[in-house]
């Protein structure tokens, strides 16, 4: 039988996932510290830290739904980007449907995906693995070296950078859509 989480659990965990989604939204996520979420939640941090060991870990707590929706559309959702499309073409959707994630949730992406921290989130695993896939169902040669190359301009820096220089998701989608063609040459 599984363990229920109390209610007074669930109304703190409730409490500071509202007040950190707000804080990241508000500013620079990269600046926001347990102490300020502790505060917006008007909680106890010994309250936060039993449940959250970091920051990373109450933003990537807010992204997990958002990620999970588009895993499943990945696995089994309608062509082009789930399967049944050629695997070129389910790369652009990808890219596509990521550039929608980083447009709704960018500053929450980028609290829980900063620097290093990317590469050690689940999420982040489950996409190289997709990509990697596509990549070696396309026949493109050497698919471990370009994988993590081809994920790079989704971090959450780099998008958010574009945006502030006015490029719009659609361009950004665009260009992303004519890089995931340009493997097809091989």
């Amino acid at each position: 039988m599984g363990t229920r989480e109390r209610a007074d659990a669930a109304r703190n965990r409730a409490k500071v996932l509202s007040a950190a989604a707000e804080l990241f939204a508000a500013g620079d996520p990269r600046t926001v510290t347990m102490e300020d979420i502790a505060r917006a939640a008007g909680i106890g941090r010994g309250t936060l830290y039993r449940r959250y060991p970091d920051v990373t870990s109450i933003a990537a707590a807010l992204l997990d739904e958002h990620e999970r929706r588009l895993q499943e559309e990945l696995l089994g959702g309608a062509p082009p980007l789930g399967p049944g499309a050629p695997p070129l073409d389910r790369l652009a959707a990808f890219y596509a449907a990521m550039v929608d994630l980083l447009e709704a949730h960018g500053p929450l992406v980028l609290g829980a995906e900063t620097g290093e921290k990317r590469f050690t989130i689940g999420a982040y695993g489950f996409w190289r693995a997709h990509v990697l896939v596509l990549l070696r169902e396309a026949d493109v040669p050497d698919p471990e070296a370009l994988v993590d190359g081809l994920l790079a301009p989704l971090a959450p820096e780099v998008f958010l950078q574009q945006r502030a220089r006015g490029v719009a998701p659609d361009r950004i989608k665009a260009a992303l859509g004519r890089l995931a063609g340009s493997l097809a040459a091989g």
